[in-house]
């Protein structure tokens, strides 16, 4: 038996052929299967039915790469120059912050890498075929192209199969698709440029049967079906770093740069120009090239990012990859599923159409929370005979039932159904007690060739009812009445309005409603079974319903946030592109604008869709490769993008992304694998909250680099600027080194907890290639430092100068610098506004905790026998101790009339 040269699904349109040329591309037929020998020489030519797992790093590769890292190198130089002075505590934490920063990064990337295996675990294990004429159950991986495959109602699809007949068949495409409700499927063919979604006579490996039974042959197996190939896109995509990472190593080469330029010409100066001691210098250019390296940094990135990890596990957000947690802050641009994430995932019924009335119903979801509105005003069911007539026929014509458990309401059943029963409860019935009072005596289920559901019920007074619920069309050529309500209350039939309804159908259908006509037609009391007969007419129409899965409430107010925060909101989806521009404009997003399709989106080039993509906010019928490339054409355009999903379709684009977004709730494992973040409750609003925690978590970082750096600069340009002019040394090797550990150790940590400013959602998004070391900053740390020196050189040539010992006026130009530190701590925390208030002051409790233990290590410094004897230092008086915290003082004023200048600088520009 010869097949063709291949059987991938991508290179044949089985979709587009007919069940009986799809058994003949594949030489099988439907009554008896392929024979056993056949299934062997298939399975040794195309291979098991399963994802290959990817090649691995072996663990101590990953463990080793962790380490390659800028920063890591001028931690452990910096590790190295602390061992050679014997101070084996800086040594510690240094070698510590190394080694718990390469553990999180490991055990971080090992759980990325489990995201393809969570694809491999989506595939059936097992499968009813026909083989040699016989039903036989079989390993799926043992399936072939051309096998024929048995399916019934919850089964997992284990191939992409085209179908060969169908019955009642529903699947749910959702990991694939994203479509929030189960769509129908038969056997006839489709057009060949039709989208995944529109695919109706295919069923795809790893979805569910919702409903139905079909019988299909197998078309693509493994790595050829869609599944495998969105494990084989997965493996291929390389995920991006983080800008703050991006960031930090540019930061870190440039500032290693000028710390090794710096000591050199130190102790070039010292030496050769100064004659001092080669030795001496050595020891001090050791303690300066000590003091400049950021050491800290790392250590304070690490706890600033664990703390927002923390606070966003408290708002149901859980950070899988640590530095996604300051990314975050960095996004300009969110591209976010619509199912799920940005609505409810929960059918809801929107408007009832009656003869007399519109009316609009409020609330979503499946719980029965909400009320009904005619023209804004608010209405009561018990008012409306005809709203509780429609809601009775909703609920009795229905297969759903809800349940109110711990987790709230859930739906056993179809959405669409879901919605009418929620629908009921609303308008206040009693599912049991009508139930009860109407019972069903017998149904003809929906199917997609009769397109109505009809159910028969008796009342225990003599009365029976045929009950229907359908596609309007359908159910309208059915009815020869309409069901009026007069303001005097009692229901009367008149004739049916053909045109009035068809208005309020398309009407529905053009907001993007799901619709469904309801009418009930009395038959004798004798009957007791349905026949097909019996739905040709007479039907009285009661109404019509319009459902969707609307958007979440706090998703309107959030996507509005983060529009203000000049964060552009884009969405897309597999859904249907009038569902996805209705549920965008209610979202406010793409207003006014065009969507683009899939299929649009194949048409344009790379260079093409860099330049759609911009002015484009709705993206409907997007497959995994749309995902990714749309993702990839935002990052080409230099935006940072977060993208959320929850289907392993989204897998890939998760990955890509700058900051990957899983649903926790309803995602599939290879979304949650993929992502660098989980939405335990699956709500976009979290992702904002998540966004305003990410720009605190960037503006910490940012406090503490223009912390560290004045006061790092301010040591260094002290003893500098003493060998530059030939003066005694104010500071020996030893108090640098104190002055960098106490200040380190205890001041900087403090700004790891500063909570998120009121004004950081008003804000634009920072420019990626913003550098951490702005004009801004430069100047600032040049004012700082110069200040810290010029006081600290000036107490201790002060001191000199008027009789004290080189002891005390060394001690003098510590405690200056450290007291100093501790008053520029203050200002730190607001990088441009004041904090001469009491949230400025007091706003952030470590920031007074940590400068009492500096103050506490100081005093030990200067007054304890034993701290004397180590560091050369001295007791200090109440007068000198004054003088020092003058100076502190003096820092302390100067920046913040600095901040002053720059915000009036700022407001003069604005009003231009």
């Amino acid at each position: 038996m010869h097949l063709p040269p291949s059987t991938d699904a991508r290179d044949t349109p089985w979709h587009a052929l007919s069940a009986g040329e799809a058994l003949q591309r594949l030489q099988t037929d439907d009554r008896h299967g392929l024979a056993h020998a056949e299934v062997a020489r298939r399975l040794a030519r195309f291979g098991p039915n399963r994802l290959p797992a990817p090649p691995r790093r072996p663990a101590w590769l990953r463990l080793l790469q962790q380490f390659h890292n800028v920063l890591i190198y001028v931690m452990l130089a910096a590790a190295t120059v602390t061992a050679a002075l014997a101070h084996w505590i800086d040594t510690g934490v240094l070698l510590g912050a190394v080694i718990v920063n390469a553990i999180i990064g490991f055990l971080q990337e090992g759980k990325a890498e489990s995201a393809l295996d969570a694809i491999r675990h989506m595939l059936s294990h097992q499968a009813t075929v026909l083989r040699g004429g016989e039903r036989q159950l079989v390993d799926a991986d043992q399936l072939v192209p051309g096998d024929i495959v048995i399916l019934a109602s919850g089964d997992k699809v284990p191939a992409d199969l085209r179908i060969l007949t169908a019955r009642s068949l529903r699947a749910d495409e959702a990991v694939l698709t994203g479509e929030s409700v189960p769509c129908d499927k038969d056997e006839a063919a489709v057009a060949a440029d039709a989208a995944l979604g529109d695919r109706r006579s295919m069923l795809y490996s790893g979805t569910l049967v919702a409903a139905g039974t079909a019988l299909g042959t197998v078309v693509a197996t493994g790595t050829n079906s869609e599944l495998g190939r969105i494990s084989t896109l997965l493996a291929q995509v390389q995920a991006s770093t983080t800008p703050l990472l991006r960031q930090i190593a540019q930061f870190s080469r440039w500032l290693a740069l000028a710390i090794g330029l710096f000591v050199l010409a130190t102790f070039a100066i010292g030496v050769l120009w100064r004659a001092q001691a080669p030795a001496d210098m050595f020891m001090m250019a050791v303690a300066l090239a000590a003091s400049a390296i950021p050491e800290g940094l790392p250590a304070i990135m690490t706890i600033t990012l664990a703390m927002g990890v923390r606070r966003m596990a408290q708002h149901n957000a859980i950070i899988r990859h640590l530095p996604a947690v300051e990314t975050l802050g960095a996004v300009t641009v969110i591209c976010s599923d619509k199912t799920g994430t940005l609505t409810c995932n929960e059918m809801t019924v929107q408007r009832v159409v009656t003869a007399d009335h519109v009316i609009e119903v409020t609330g979503s979801g499946y719980a029965p929370q909400g009320g009904f509105l005619i023209g804004g005003v608010p209405i009561t069911a018990q008012e409306h005979p005809a709203l509780q007539s429609v809601a009775q026929v909703a609920l009795l014509c229905n297969d759903a039932t809800l349940h109110d458990g711990p987790q709230g309401w859930s739906l056993t059943g179809d959405p669409t159904e879901g919605a009418l029963v929620t629908l009921a409860l609303k308008a206040g019935l009693d599912a049991t007690a009508l139930h009860a009072r109407q019972p069903r005596i017998d149904a003809i289920p929906f199917e997609s060739e009769h397109r109505f559901m009809a159910t028969l019920h008796h009342d225990h007074a003599g009365h029976a009812v045929i009950l229907v619920k359908g596609a309007p069309e359908r159910v309208l050529d059915m009815c020869n009445a309409q069901r009026q309500w007069p303001a005097d209350g009692a229901g009367t039939d008149a004739p049916l309005q053909h045109d009035y309804w068809r208005r309020a159908a398309n009407d529905c259908a053009a907001r993007a409603l799901r619709v469904l006509a309801i009418a009930i037609k009395r038959v004798p009391a004798q009957r007791h079974a349905l026949q097909f007969a019996d739905m040709e007419g007479g039907f009285t129409l009661l109404g019509l319903l319009g459902s969707m899965d609307p958007p979440r409430p706090e998703a309107v107010a959030a996507v509005a946030e983060c529009q203000a925060a000049g964060v552009r909101v884009k969405m897309i989806t597999g859904d249907h592109g009038e569902t996805a521009r209705a549920i965008g404009a209610q979202l406010g997003i793409g207003l006014g604008r065009p969507a683009l399709t899939g299929a649009e989106i194949e048409l344009l080039d790379d260079a093409a869709l860099r330049d759609v993509v911009a002015s484009v906010d709705v993206f409907a019928r997007a497959s995994p490769e749309h995902k990714l490339r749309l993702v990839q054409a935002l990052q080409s355009r230099g935006e940072v993008v977060a993208m959320t999903g929850d289907g392993v379709n989204d897998a890939p684009a998760l990955k890509r992304a700058d900051v990957g977004v899983a649903m926790g709730r309803n995602g599939t494992e290879a979304a949650k694998d993929a992502a660098a973040m989980v939405l335990t409750d699956d709500n976009f609003a979290t992702l904002g909250h998540a966004v305003r925690e990410g720009r605190g978590i960037y503006d910490n970082v940012r406090k503490f680099i223009l912390f560290m750096l004045p006061t790092n600069g301010g040591e260094a340009l002290i003893v500098f600027s003493a060998i530059a002019f030939g003066l005694l040394l104010p500071l020996t090797a030893a108090q640098v080194l104190w002055i960098n550990l106490v200040t380190s150790s205890t001041l900087g940590v403090a700004l790891a907890f500063e909570p998120a400013e009121d004004d950081v959602m008003r804000r634009p998004p920072r420019l990626p290639q913003e550098k951490l070391l702005s004009g801004l900053f430069a100047w600032r740390v040049l004012m700082v430092a110069v200040c810290m020196a010029a006081a600290s050189l000036g107490l201790f040539l002060w001191e000199l100068s008027n009789g004290a010992a080189i002891e005390t006026a060394r001690t003098m130009a510590v405690s200056a610098v450290v007291v100093m530190e501790m008053f520029y701590l203050l200002n730190s925390r607001h990088i441009e506004r004041s904090v001469l208030s009491r949230e400025g002051l007091l706003g952030n409790p470590k920031v007074p905790l940590t400068i009492a233990l500096c103050a506490l290590l100081q005093l030990g410094f200067v007054h304890l026998p034993w701290m004397q004897a180590v560091f050369g230092s001295t007791d200090l008086s109440v007068q000198e101790w004054s003088r020092v915290l003058l100076a502190g003082l003096a820092v302390f004023t100067l920046a913040e009339l600095e901040k002053a200048a720059l915000r009036r600088w700022r407001a003069r520009r604005a009003h231009r």
